[in-house]
């Protein structure tokens, strides 16, 4: 350790100057810490004294939801590093945490203590079910908080099992976007009233909240229950993927009528022998013509003539291939830190521009200097580390 004392460096961007406090969970919590820190908020995560592992294993350079911000460890077990830890807290706008209902009250945590040490504080807590409710003390993961919400059951293909989106509706969709919303939401509430409060985002609260639009379509008749056979979800021929001619996939979507008609246009097939698109007696044979036409060129031929027209169409592409594309090239949409590939942040600002992530930091002695500079002074930091409080 060299005798310097530790510098405080604000990240810039349009959340520069904001402070968090994450205590490590997984999935949504970092992934909301990580959209804040990616905007310039300076974010300090509180990890245990052994790391929490990120579902699954992966050495620390490949866990990019820990980007942009720096890590601490503590035992919370130990009352004087809770002392620290209510410290922190004490000059932060928010804290994110994603313990199961009571978890950080046990800690002496809780939003109680916390928000009696900053009565500012927006007190963000990320769960699957929520603060409440039957399965509030449950255990379970994505994929159970679509289940339960009726989204997994309206994705997939007709007489197909339920297709699974990855972890991307629940987890990042309706987990991580909501609570960093909230989170905001909430510092912006507490601005003008000098009060913070708890902001309870709970997965299967976003995604419901997702479906908005389809449960509006449902009470209208538009929306079948049954999978597979409406507008949106493979049933019609207009909002669809096809097989080309060397086994690759296009997509197409023109649902307007103008849309559509440029389709077939280009297509070269006769309007008459679909009738009208959105009937969907006509789906059937619609797709049927699709089917046959698509297979007649390959995926990049049918890009040549296809895309960038009012067709509404794009090439299904792997990751490799999105990175290749000339838009995303071209929109710098992914980069390159320390050798991996990684998305940039979102979204962009015309005046205050997010600087590029750093990559996710060890936490060792010289790191945990740095990242408490932004919240106590030199001679606490070095006491905390000759006392064995932080390591």
């Amino acid at each position: 350790m060299n005798g310097r004392p530790p510098v405080a460096r604000k990240r810039l961007g349009p959340l520069s100057g904001l402070k968090v406090v994450e205590f490590a969970g997984v999935g949504p919590g970092p992934m909301a810490a990580m959209l804040l820190a990616d905007l310039g908020a300076t974010v300090l995560r509180i990890d245990r004294k052994q790391p929490v592992e990120l579902g699954l294993k992966r050495a620390l350079s490949f866990q990019l939801l820990l980007r942009s911000r720096s890590s601490i460890a503590l035992d919370l077990k130990n009352p004087k590093a809770v002392e620290l830890a209510l410290q922190i807290v004490g000059g932060a706008d928010a804290l994110i945490e994603g313990f199961r209902p009571g978890v950080m009250e046990r800690l002496g945590l809780g939003p109680d203590v916390c928000m009696a040490q900053n009565p500012r504080l927006v007190y963000g807590r990320i769960t699957g079910w929520g603060q409440s409710g039957p399965l509030a003390q449950a255990v379970g993961h994505d994929l159970n908080y679509i289940a339960i919400t009726g989204a997994l059951n309206a994705i997939g293909q007709y007489g197909q099992p339920p297709t699974i989106p990855l972890n991307l509706l629940g987890d990042f969709a309706g987990g991580a976007l909501y609570m960093a919303f909230g989170l905001l939401a909430g510092i912006i509430e507490a601005r003008n009233s000098g009060k913070g409060q708890v902001v309870d985002a709970a997965i299967v609260d976003g995604v419901m909240s997702l479906q908005t639009s389809l449960f509006g379509m449902l009470a209208a008749g538009m929306h079948n229950p049954e999978r597979g056979t409406n507008a949106l979800d493979s049933g019609a021929h207009f909002y669809n993927v096809y097989q080309c001619a060397d086994g690759r996939w296009v997509s197409v979507a023109p649902i307007e009528g103008r849309f559509h008609s440029e389709l077939l246009s280009r297509l070269e097939i006769d309007p008459e022998a679909i009738g009208d698109h959105q009937d969907r007696q006509n789906w059937p044979k619609a797709r049927a013509l699709l089917v046959e036409r698509f297979k007649t060129r390959t995926r990049d031929e049918w890009r040549a003539l296809l895309e960038g027209t009012d067709a509404c169409f794009a090439p299904v592409l792997s990751w490799e291939e999105a990175r290749q594309h000339p838009h995303i090239a071209a929109r710098g949409t992914l980069i390159e830190i320390d050798g991996i590939v990684q998305p940039a942040p979102a979204p962009r600002f015309s005046r205050t521009v997010p600087e590029q992530p750093t990559s996710p930091e060890e936490i060792c002695t010289e790191n945990t200097r740095e990242a408490l500079a932004a919240w106590l002074d030199g001679e606490q930091i070095a006491n905390l580390l000759a006392d064995g409080i932080v390591e």
